[in-house]
């Protein structure tokens, strides 16, 4: 098992890739700390980890990253229980107002950046003291495809990303001396309850239902089909793992081939 007796601390649990990241890591032998805002997110979480036969430690941190005070407290609670931290997974997002830039409201724009730079700058930032005082550790940032495709109507979003993207690469330039690695995976389309929610919302106005729509965007994904979210969470675990010790800075691009970059 990739994470066996690891200790994982995964940021915005939730329908989708965040349960699905919690998930993997305890299939793969993490002693797992989980966080969202919600505790019932939490509990729907740890449900899933037990309804799969698994009996991993769990520990369930109600946290909301923008925050200092909690994502502190998010730390100091998994030192109390673990008394270590070796990979951090930062998935905890805001998305931002759905709007063409020309109209944009950019208080919108602030409140993705609050939580999708600062808050995961804050939870990681307060990992590193544990992750340097044990020789080491790793960051998994949880980054977006539309940094590097645009996407109409999701400027905010993809400007709060490509700050983080840019902060990622000088953490790991910094903290790669004290054996921290920090690596990003940009998910693309992920087949789960948010896309599928999204895609049926586009159905609504498409000549052949949810189904063309589907078939609207994977005609432009080499591989012909939406990832599951699941499948995408491996490649977040991958590089959360010893498996990935070779690795810093890395930005895996997680989208079927839709986008490659060359």
């Amino acid at each position: 098992m990739l994470l066996a007796d690891k200790v994982v601390i995964v940021s915005g649990i939730g329908p989708g890739l965040g349960s699905e990241l919690a998930l993997e890591a305890a299939r793969q032998g993490a002693k797992l700390v989980i966080a969202a805002r919600t505790p019932e997110k939490l509990d729907g979480s740890e449900q899933e980890i037990r309804a799969a036969g698994l009996d991993n430690p769990v520990l369930k941190v109600p946290t909301d990253i923008s925050k200092p005070e909690q994502c502190q407290a998010l730390v100091d609670a998994t030192l109390a229980e673990f008394g270590r931290v070796d990979a951090l997974i930062n998935s905890a997002y805001n998305p931002g107002s759905f709007e063409p830039i020309e109209s944009a409201n950019l208080d919108g724009w602030r409140d993705a950046l609050d939580v999708n730079l600062f808050g995961t700058m804050q939870l990681t930032l307060a990992t590193v003291p544990t992750m340097k005082a044990q020789g080491g550790g790793a960051i998994v940032m949880i980054n977006t495809m539309v940094t590097r495709k645009p996407l109409a109507t999701q400027g905010g979003y993809a400007a709060s990303k490509a700050a983080l993207a840019s902060a990622t690469s000088h953490l790991a330039t910094e903290l790669g001396q004290y054996g921290i690695r920090v690596n990003s995976a940009f998910m693309g389309w992920m087949w789960g309850p948010p896309v599928e929610f999204y895609i049926n919302m586009l159905g609504e106005g498409h000549p052949d239902g949810a189904d063309g729509a589907r078939a609207d965007v994977e005609k432009h994904i080499a591989l012909g089909s939406i990832p599951e979210d699941g499948d995408c969470a491996k490649v977040a675990i991958f590089l959360a793992s010893d498996y990935s010790c070779a690795m810093t800075g890395a930005q895996l691009d997680v989208n079927g081939g839709e986008y490659m970059p060359h």
